[in-house]
């Protein structure tokens, strides 16, 4: 304990663990608080970069699948077109 008139000196001498202890604390929290920074701005940027491209990309993506839908459409309709001819040239040439 410090008496009045004494140098701080020996008080930190006695109390230098607790003393760097402290500051290796101060110097985490500042450290993670500088990383929780750094990723909420990474996270922003990267909601920024979807909410402007975002928007074109998804667009564009369902624009071909919609291209993709016809096809397979048009495909279908020409397996079932295929497949009814199929029955009916089956169900002409059996005998009753």
């Amino acid at each position: 304990m410090m008496v009045h008139g004494e140098s701080p000196k020996p008080w930190f001498k006695e109390n230098a663990t607790l003393i760097y202890f402290l500051i290796a604390q101060l110097i985490a929290f500042g450290a993670g608080a500088a990383s929780i920074l750094a990723y909420m701005v990474k996270l922003e940027t990267r909601v920024s970069i979807m909410e402007t491209r975002g928007a074109e990309y998804t667009v564009a993506r369902m624009s071909e699948l919609k291209e993709r839908i016809t096809v397979l459409e048009q495909k279908i309709n020409k397996n079932e077109d295929s497949i009814q001819r199929i029955i009916n040239e089956y169900l002409k040439d059996k005998p009753k």
